[in-house]
C-alpha cells in the first residue's frame, strides 16, 4: 500500500560532484551540504520534508489506534527503586497517565512528593536525568536537563523545606554523585569549559569536589588530568566515607581503569588514588561493605581471565591484580551482570546477591561472602531482566530491584535475606498473559555458524502462520538485549504480528568475547546475523518475504542501515531511529570520538576500509529497489547527530526503484534519551502504523 506517489513528492536534493581521496579510497559524499542546518538549503529541504512525512502520515490507516493502544498499555502505575539514607527513603513513582515519574521521599512514616518535573517544566521537556541523596537523607544532588540534550544543571535540595539551596551547576551529564558525610562536599564529573577545547566541547572531563554553596568555579580537581580527552568518569564513596572509588572508561570499550583513595589517609580535596587495575583490557567494578578497614576484604566484579566474569577479592591496602583471591568462578552458561552486598548484623553471615543472564534471561543466585558458596536462588516471576539490586547503606537484610520481561511492565520487587522471600512492593506491572500475548526463544545459526538465539513475541507461541512480522537487534557496545516491557511489541502481536528481538554479536548476552566478535574489523559479524534472523523467521514460517520488517535505533539503526543496503530485497519495510549512517565521518559530531574503539577510526587506512565495507550512506546504490523507509530524529540528539538521517534519506530518495516512499520525521524539543511518556507514545505509533501500512496488518487489536 502507497497512499502517496513516492518519488514525484520528493523535495529536490541537490547533489554535489564532492569526492574525497583519503588513505586510497575513493569517498563521495554528494549530500555533505545536508550536515549544516545554517545552510537555507538544508532548512527548505527540511521543512519540505516535514511536510511530505505529514501527507503520508494522514493517510495511514489506524494510526489514531496504535497510539490509543500504546496509551492504553503504558498506563500502569510503576514504583521505581527506592533508596534509603538514615530515616528517609526515596523513590521515583510513575503514576499512570503522567508524562514522569515524580520522585517521594518517606520519613516519620509520611511520604510526600520532592521533585516532579512537570512542575518545574509542565512542557513536558525537562527530565531528572539522575539523583542521589546525601548520608543523613537531609540532601539531594538533582540533575536536570531540557530538550533532549542530556545536557544537566546539577541543583542540591534541601529535603526539609524543598528548595534549591545550591546550583545550578553546568556541564555534567548524568554524574554519579559521591557525598562525604556530613552533607558539605560531595564529588562528581563535569566538562572542562567550551573555550578551553573549542569543537571538543562534549569531552575533557574531570572529576571534581564541590563544598555545597561555593562557587563550582573554585571546585578542587580530583582526577582526569593529562588523560585521553574521550574518557569517561565515575565515582563512588562507601557508605562510611572513607573509601573513594574512581573509574575512568575509554569510549565504548567496557575496559576500566580503577582506583582506590582511604580518605582517612589523605585529604578529600587531595586523595590518594591507588591503582586496583591500570591498562587492562577488562572491565572491574569494585563492592565495599560498611565498616571496610584497610585489612578486610573488598569484592570486585571483574571479566579479567573470564570472560563471562568472575567475583574476586583483595585487600584495598594492597588492591592490585596480583593480589585477588577468586571468591565465585566464571559460569559456562551465564554472564555475570551484577553484585550487591547484605551485611546487617542480624544476618549469620555476610551475603552476596550475583546477577547472571543466561542468554539474555536474568536470575539471582545467593552466596556466602565469606566462602562464596551458593546458599540459594532468589526466585523470579519469569523469563525477564532485572535491574541492579539495591541495599541499604549498612548493608542490612533487604534487597529492591525491577523486574520486567517483554509484556509486564517494570515491577519492584523486594527480597528478605532472612526468610529467602520475595515479595512483590507498590502496584504490580501490567501483564498483558491475559491477552494471549508470549516470548519464546529460539537458536539458529549465523553464516559462520555461531549459533544466535532470538525472542519471538507471538500470540501462540509457535509459527502458526506467516504473519506481518518486525525483527530487531542491536549487535554494539556490550549491550544485551535482556527481555523488557515492550509495549510496541505487545500492541503488533494483539493486532495480530508477530515481534522478534535477536540477540546478536557485538552485544554482552554471552560476555566479553560476544561483544568483541561484533566490534571493530568484525563488525560484519552482526549484520549477517541479523540476516540469518531474517531468514529464520521465513524459513520457520512466521512470517512471508512480503510481510518482514525491521526497527533500530541508534547502534541498532546503522544495523538496519545496513541490512537495507547488503539485502533490501528480504524486507517489505524498515523504520530507522537517530542512526549512525555515515561511518566514514561519523567520529566529527555528537559522541562519535568515544565510539573509536567499538567501530574503528577513517584515520587509520585498514580500518577505514573496514568502516567503508559496511557503511550504510556509501552502500547506496542507484537503480537498486529499497522498501519503504522512515527515518527519524529529534533535534536535542547529542549523542548521534541527525545529520546522518538527513544524507541517508536524501540518497534513497534519489537512487531508489522501489515502491517507496523514503520519509524524514525530524521531531522538535527531544532527543537520544528518557522523553515524556505522551512524546514516547507518539513516536512508536508513528513506526507502527508505517510498517503496518507497509507490511499488511490490516488493523490494530482492540483498545
Amino acid at each position: 500500500m502507497n497512499p502517496v506517489p513516492a518519488h514525484a513528492a520528493y523535495p529536490d536534493a541537490i547533489r554535489l560532484d564532492l569526492v574525497e581521496h583519503r588513505h586510497g579510497q575513493r569517498i563521495a559524499d554528494p549530500y555533505r551540504w545536508l550536515e549544516d542546518t545554517a545552510d537555507p538549503r538544508c532548512v527548505t529541504w527540511m521543512a519540505r520534508q516535514q511536510e511530505l512525512f505529514a501527507a503520508h502520515r494522514r493517510r495511514w490507516p489506524d494510526r489514531e489506534r496504535w497510539e490509543a493502544d500504546l496509551t492504553a498499555l503504558m498506563a500502569v502505575d510503576r514504583v521505581l527503586t527506592p533508596k534509603t539514607r538514615a530515616t528517609a527513603t526515596f523513590v521515583r513513582r510513575h503514576p499512570a497517565g503522567r508524562d514522569h515519574p515524580t520522585l517521594f521521599v518517606t520519613a516519620g512514616g509520611t511520604e510526600r512528593p520532592l521533585l516532579d518535573p512537570l512542575t518545574i517544566d509542565p512542557t513536558g521537556r525537562t527530565v531528572l536525568e539522575n539523583w542521589e541523596p546525601s548520608v543523613e537523607g537531609d540532601l539531594v544532588a538533582c540533575q536536570l536537563s531540557s530538550g533532549g540534550t542530556e545536557d544537566s544543571l546539577l541543583w542540591v535540595m534541601d529535603v526539609a523545606s524543598g528548595l534549591m539551596i545550591d546550583g545550578p551547576i553546568d556541564r555534567v551529564r548524568r554524574s554519579e554523585i559521591g557525598w562525604l558525610p556530613g552533607g558539605e562536599m560531595f564529588y562528581y564529573v563535569r566538562r572542562l569549559p567550551p573555550e578551553e577545547h573549542p569543537g571538543e566541547e562534549r569531552y575533557h572531563r574531570r572529576v571534581y569536589l564541590h563544598r555545597v554553596g561555593s562557587d563550582p568555579a573554585g571546585d578542587s580537581l580530583v582526577f582526569g588530568e593529562g588523560r585521553e580527552k574521550t574518557q569517561f568518569y565515575a565515582v563512588a564513596v562507601s557508605a562510611d566515607g572513607r573509601w573513594l572509588c574512581v573509574t575512568a572508561t575509554t569510549g565504548a570499550d567496557r575496559s576500566t581503569d580503577v582506583y582506590l583513595a582511604d580518605l582517612t589517609r589523605s585529604p578529600a580535596a587531595r586523595p590518594l588514588l591507588r591503582p586496583v587495575q591500570e591498562a587492562a583490557q577488562a572491565h572491574v567494578s569494585v563492592h565495599i561493605a560498611p565498616g571496610t578497614g584497610r585489612r578486610d576484604p573488598i569484592w570486585l566484579r571483574t571479566d579479567r581471565d573470564a570472560p563471562r566474569g568472575r567475583i574476586v577479592t583483595c585487600r584495598p591496602a594492597d588492591p592490585a591484580a596480583v593480589g585477588w583471591q577468586e571468591l565465585i568462578a566464571e559460569r559456562a552458561d551465564a554472564v555475570l551482570e551484577d553484585l550487591a552486598l547484605l551485611t546487617g548484623r542480624e544476618l549469620q553471615r555476610p551475603i552476596g546477591l550475583v546477577s547472571w543472564t543466561r542468554h539474555g534471561v536474568a536470575e539471582i543466585t545467593v552466596h556466602d561472602l565469606d566462602d562464596g558458596r551458593q546458599l540459594g536462588i532468589v526466585p523470579l516471576p519469569g523469563i525477564g531482566s532485572v535491574t541492579p539490586v539495591s541495599v541499604r547503606p549498612d548493608g542490612g537484610h533487604q534487597a529492591w530491584f525491577l523486574y520486567t520481561d517483554h509484556v509486564t511492565a517494570p515491577t519492584l520487587l523486594e527480597f528478605d535475606a532472612r526468610t529467602g522471600r520475595v515479595r512483590t512492593c507498590g502496584p504490580p506491572g501490567s501483564r498483558a498473559a491475559g491477552h494471549g500475548v508470549t516470548t519464546r526463544q529460539v537458536a539458529f545459526s549465523s553464516r559462520d555458524g555461531t549459533t544466535i538465539r532470538m525472542f519471538v513475541i507471538s500470540a501462540a507461541g509457535h509459527p502458526d502462520r506467516p504473519r506481518p512480522a518486525i525483527l530487531t537487534g542491536y549487535g554494539g557496545f556490550g549491550v544485551s538485549m535482556t527481555p523488557s516491557f515492550m509495549p510496541d511489541a505487545v500492541a503488533w502481536v494483539m493486532a495480530g504480528g508477530v515481534y522478534a528481538v535477536a540477540c546478536l554479536r557485538g552485544g554482552g548476552e554471552e560476555g566479553a568475547q560476544w561483544h568483541r566478535g561484533g566490534r571493530g574489523e568484525n563488525k560484519q559479524n552482526v549484520f549477517d546475523d541479523f540476516d540469518a534472523a531474517a531468514d529464520y523467521l521465513i524459513a520457520a514460517g512466521w512470517a512471508s518475504p512480503g510481510q518482514l520488517g525491521m526497527w533500530g535505533g541508534s547502534n541498532g539503526g546503522l544495523l538496519v542501515g545496513a541490512a537495507l543496503t547488503q539485502h533490501p530485497e528480504k524486507y517489505a519495510a524498515a523504520v530507522c531511529l537517530a542512526p549512525l549512517l555515515d561511518m566514514a565521518r561519523y567520529q566529527l559530531s555528537g559522541l562519535g570520538p568515544s565510539w573509536v574503539r567499538e567501530y574503528g577510526s577513517a584515520d587509520d587506512p585498514e580500518q577505514l576500509r573496514n568502516l567503508l565495507s559496511y557503511s550504510p550512506y556509501h552502500r547506496v546504490r542507484p537503480g537498486a529497489a529499497y522498501p519503504p523507509v522512515l527515518f527519524a530524529v529529534a533535534d536535542g540528539d547529542t549523542r548521534v547527530d541527525p545529520l546522518h538521517a538527513r544524507k541517508m534519506c536524501a540518497a534513497l530518495q534519489h537512487a531508489s526503484s522501489g515502491p517507496g516512499p523514503v520519509l524524514l520525521l525530524a521531531e522538535d524539543g527531544v532527543g537520544h534519551g528518557t522523553r515524556a511518556v505522551s512524546s514516547d507514545v507518539a513516536l512508536r505509533a508513528d513506526c507502527l502504523a508505517f510498517l503496518a501500512c507497509h507490511l499488511g496488518l490490516a488493523r490494530p487489536g482492540p483498545t
